[in-house]
């Protein structure tokens, strides 16, 4: 039902995207068509063609005449700032066209994929059974180890209770951060849970425990905060996507969300485990981050009060998320997001179940025809 939501709403975006291109090729047409072979500027055309795609190229060099000359009485050509404009507009245009595609392309195979796992998991033959032979997987690990009775116990069997058991896990780790979040400030008694584990591995001097929780516990962190930041949509304009179809203005603004982000997540950490004097009070030797960063220390409304009460808010966080505010005011907002009880939601699904049979459509007329083809 979620994949059918996320049709949906891709579709919208695909659809406005071809739209987009279609009007700045439209306006590129006119502008190569105004300006022929001997103009100034006609180079700076050429370098806008390039980035088109190849069948708008070719379109519009049929329909060139290169052997007019220009008028130079005429004052109707493009100023070279108007043609850089147009230069930015068509490499915008172009990589998200060429996005969404690949991303409808990506969300068609998942969508298929679960409405095969949701057929196979009634086979009485525990074999899996794949709609389409371009969707099978290839190589010899998928046909001598992989095969389709093991493909079957994993994706009907044991997939399921692997996720369940995974979301066990990560619920004991996020109570764990929230409560340490919550209480790491106390240190008579020590009530932060990652300070009692580390602090009981420091009498022994056992090393290599304390090098492992401190991985397990900086990896799940990091998880959880980047997660968030590749998820972060800014007017659908800086965002990351997958399959290498992020481009360089999101690149560069979640790197540097990221080199901001990362500071405080390993000060926080050290405020985790009492390794920040600031927080622990304590004459210890100081860590290697905060010999070289430095602690709250400077100013002392912060480091006594914000550095310490402010974490607590995660718990007014999790109370959001847990009733998936966030969700519902981005829906009263008339941004679309999934919703079980949502009369929205229900129509976005059939829509996007409707466009998923097409798209198998699709697929099965490119497969015959390449079965014909091959004949």
């Amino acid at each position: 039902m979620k994949t059918y939501f996320k049709a949906s709403k891709l579709m919208t975006e695909k659809a406005d995207a071809e739209e987009n291109l279609e009007d700045v090729m439209e306006e590129v047409r006119k502008v190569s068509e105004s300006i022929k072979y001997n103009h100034p500027l006609r180079k700076c055309i050429d370098t806008i063609l390039r980035k088109c795609p190849v069948d708008y190229q070719e379109k519009m060099g049929r329909n060139m005449d290169d052997y007019e000359d220009f008028d130079d009485k005429q004052n109707t050509y493009p100023t070279e700032k108007s043609l850089v404009k147009l230069h930015k507009q068509v490499i915008y245009v172009v990589q998200r066209h060429n996005r969404t595609r690949v991303q409808w392309q990506i969300l068609l195979q998942q969508a298929i994929h679960l409405e095969d796992v949701a057929k196979n998991e009634t086979s009485l033959s525990h074999q899996f059974v794949h709609s389409f032979p371009s969707c099978e997987p290839a190589g010899w690990f998928c046909r001598y180890i992989y095969t389709p009775t093991v493909e079957w116990y994993w994706e009907c069997l044991l997939k399921p209770w692997f996720y369940r058991l995974l979301s066990v896990v990560l619920t004991l780790f996020s109570v764990a951060v929230v409560w340490s979040e919550c209480t790491f400030f106390s240190t008579r008694p020590v009530l932060s849970l990652f300070a009692v584990f580390i602090q009981l591995a420091e009498r022994d001097y056992n090393y290599l425990y304390i090098e492992m929780a401190c991985f397990i516990t900086i990896f799940f962190l990091c998880t959880c905060v980047y997660s968030t930041v590749f998820r972060i949509r800014v007017f659908n304009y800086y965002y990351l996507a997958s399959h290498h179809q992020t481009d360089a203005y999101s690149l560069q603004f979640s790197g540097m969300l990221f080199c901001r982000l990362t500071p405080p997540l390993c000060l926080n950490f050290l405020g985790l485990i009492h390794m920040d004097s600031a927080i622990s009070h304590q004459q210890k030797l100081q860590t290697a981050y905060t010999s070289i960063m430095g602690s709250m220390r400077v100013l002392s409304f912060i480091a006594n009060g914000f550095y310490i009460y402010y974490p607590m808010l995660i718990v007014i966080l999790c109370i959001a998320t847990y009733f998936s505010l966030g969700t519902r005011c981005l829906n009263l907002l008339g941004f679309q997001q999934f919703m079980d009880d949502s009369e929205m939601t229900s129509d976005l699904i059939d829509e996007g179940k409707e466009l998923i049979r097409r798209g198998e459509t699709g697929i099965m007329i490119t497969v015959s025809g390449q079965n014909q083809t091959n004949r």
